[in-house]
């Protein structure tokens, strides 16, 4: 856990100065459009949020993915989601789905805790706008996950597809599931019994890539179902590998699960073309450059940071935090949804700062607070997990960071209210809370 300390070195009235000069009142969405000047031609725009639970994060974004789609031509959404899962989501905005399809139905499918994460009505929305949009779009917006939890999941969609496709690499398929089959799809079960048997699995897995990489035709005719198994494929193997890093380091696991998630963003770059424009959605962990916060001194990094090296110049990381209000989290790994009040933020935090300038939304762009001591400092950020306890806030849930360096800008909401989930049951809990707060 962070121990929580205010900056004693920062001058209050001076930071509060900094902001109010410096920052663009958000009175409606018109507000942004000094963020998407800002853009400029950027190829990545990744959008973050200060938690998993927010109905303003999911909406402000929504109205930010919805401008990129139409006044920059970015190409597809990529989340911290399920690969399986979020596929469902891309089939039934291109129209691929059962006719007569509910997007309510298509979110069913969310039925890994946390459920609230995807499947709530904010996303149901934007999917309705990404289906309606569609219909009037040859080339159609897409919609995908990152993330490397859906082991179990993936290999399921993989036995399917071979078996329609291609019975005689089915084989391979069947002996991973043999391999599995005594975990009985509990990946915290597999996870503890690498520490017995360390390789486990992972050769089984490795050889069904590969087999799969040889059968599979090349994308020349862009194959999206084909593209999606050898998917399926890549995260079998780094799944295996994360959930038996888990056990022994969080760390490690963190740093293979954002590795992971940029490998999938870099394989969509690719599949979608050299021009291809990408928007993400991922927590603020995830999204804000890692090197820029204490993470660095763990040995973490994130997909931010990744990308910013990997496209220099073209990634635009945007952060979002908020001073009070509510939130759907849980007080326990697994435990049932419910809205949690937050407090009032942290005096000496960044968000406490923000309120002080003024109690209504804004937007700073980043740069303009470079040569500020902001960019000079690290200062307490909000982060709330999928687990929230806020009487424990004072020992934990602000990561230290230099703003400027961490975001290119940053969208703040005053007050902030819990999202609208669908009310759907977890199948299983079967994945512990990650490093650093469950995101």
């Amino acid at each position: 856990m962070r121990l929580f300390n205010a900056n004693s070195k920062v001058n209050e009235k001076e930071a509060i100065e900094v902001i109010k000069e410096n920052s663009i009142l958000l009175d409606d969405t018109g507000g942004l459009d000094a963020l998407f000047d800002k853009i400029g031609d950027a190829r990545i725009v990744m959008l973050g949020e200060a938690s998993h639970g927010t109905h303003e994060y999911y909406t402000w974004r929504s109205h930010i993915t919805k401008r990129l789609i139409t006044e920059k031509n970015f190409e597809f959404i990529a989340v911290e989601g399920d690969w399986p899962d979020c596929y469902n989501i891309n089939k039934f905005i291109k129209g691929q789905g059962d006719p007569g399809t509910q997007i309510q139905q298509v979110l069913g499918s969310f039925d890994r805790w946390p459920t609230w994460m995807w499947a709530n009505w904010e996303v149901a929305a934007l999917s309705n706008w990404l289906h309606q949009y569609n219909n009037n779009q040859q080339k159609k917006i897409g919609f995908y996950g990152l993330d490397v939890y859906s082991l179990w999941e993936s290999l399921e969609s993989i036995r399917k597809y071979l078996e329609k496709n291609e019975p005689e690499a089915l084989t391979k398929a069947t002996e991973i599931f043999r391999c599995f089959e005594p975990y009985k799809g509990d990946e915290t079960s597999y996870a503890y019994a690498s520490r017995i048997v360390p390789e486990l699995c992972e050769d089984k897995v490795l050889e069904l890539l590969q087999e799969i990489q040889n059968r599979l035709p090349q994308y020349q005719l862009k194959d999206e179902q084909i593209f999606s198994t050898e998917q399926n494929a890549v995260i079998a193997v780094n799944a295996e590998k994360y959930y038996r890093a888990m056990i022994k380091s969080n760390e490690d696991s963190w740093n293979i699960r954002d590795s992971h998630m940029q490998e999938t963003l870099e394989r969509l770059l690719d599949f979608h073309g050299k021009d291809s424009k990408a928007i993400v959605w991922a927590h603020n962990t995830h999204v804000g450059d890692s090197s820029a916060t204490d993470m660095a001194d763990e040995g973490t990094y994130n997909i931010g940071e990744l990308a910013r090296k990997a496209f220099p110049g073209e990634t635009f990381l945007v952060g979002f935090g908020s001073y009070n209000g509510s939130v759907i989290a849980g007080d326990s790994w697994g435990a049932k949804m419910q809205s949690i009040l937050v407090p009032d933020a942290r005096q000496g935090s960044w968000e406490y700062f923000l309120h002080k300038a003024s109690p209504q939304n804004k937007l700073l762009l980043m740069d303009q607070l470079k040569d500020s001591f902001f960019g000079e400092k690290r200062i307490g950020h909000r982060a709330i997990g999928v687990v929230y306890r806020p009487e424990y806030e004072r020992y934990g849930n602000y990561v230290p960071s230099v703003l400027p360096d961490r975001y290119d800008a940053f969208t703040y909401i005053d007050k902030t209210q819990a999202l609208h989930p669908l009310h759907i049951h977890p199948n299983a809990i079967t994945v512990p809370e990650t490093y650093p707060f469950g995101v």
